[in-house]
């Protein structure tokens, strides 16, 4: 299967260097290019491509705006976002994974690194690794003068659900999970969907996102 990518950045350049990586590879084309938020969104709704490489910052809507947008829209189903930044710890990023973005990417990010990423993301896999999401996603949700944590968003699930929901945001893959409880990776799969589907999360990473800031998982904790 060929792997359709939209290209979202307001530099030249940078497409034309991603395009030029990308396209390299058998297993993956670049169908569009947006230099702006709003060419995003109108491009991935007419393109309907398997992931979007989408830049932050951007003058007019920026990327976090377009990829609340994208994946709104389209639900789980849609396209997956992989945001460009500069900065790994960087706020711009935590509010991209809160709209629904599945990672993030260096904008130096080497070329078979680049490619493998695509793949992951559009897989449906996790694409951050978990200490990089924890990091993340802990130091921004313990930042002084943020919401204080409401967990009853989480009432809606069952006691496993919000079990298996905090030791993903732990960084625990479906296996460690399953070999954690003694269940079957499938039955853990299951689980996460309904979780995913109830809360309406695009994927694993706003499922961490969540777990952090309902207080269900504590900055810190292990």
């Amino acid at each position: 299967m060929t792997i359709k990518v939209l290209l979202v950045d307001d530099q030249t350049l940078v497409r034309a260097g991603f395009r030029s990586l990308l396209d390299r590879s058998e297993d993956m084309r670049v169908v569009g290019e947006a230099s702006g938020g709003d060419e995003a969104v109108t491009m991935a709704r007419a393109l309907q491509p398997d992931v979007v490489l989408m830049d932050i910052r951007m003058p007019g809507m920026d990327g976090i705006e377009a990829t609340q947008q994208i994946t709104n829209a389209a639900g789980v189903s849609g396209p997956k976002v992989v945001v460009l930044t500069t900065f790994e710890v960087d706020e711009y990023v935590f509010n991209a994974l809160r709209a629904g973005a599945s990672g993030f990417l260096l904008k130096d990010v080497e070329p078979d690194a680049l490619r493998e990423a695509v793949r992951v993301a559009a897989s449906g896999e996790a694409l951050l690794s978990p200490s990089v999401t924890r990091r993340l996603i802990a130091e921004f949700v313990s930042q002084p003068g943020r919401d204080e944590p409401s967990p009853g968003r989480l009432q809606i699930l069952t006691d496993r659900e919000r079990e298996i929901m905090a030791l993903v945001a732990r960084g625990m893959s479906n296996e460690q999970i399953a070999d954690h409880l003694v269940v079957s990776a499938a039955t853990v799969k299951t689980h996460v969907s309904r979780a995913m589907t109830k809360l309406r999360v695009h994927d694993r990473s706003q499922l961490v996102v969540l777990a952090y800031e309902t207080g269900l998982v504590q900055p810190g904790s292990s």
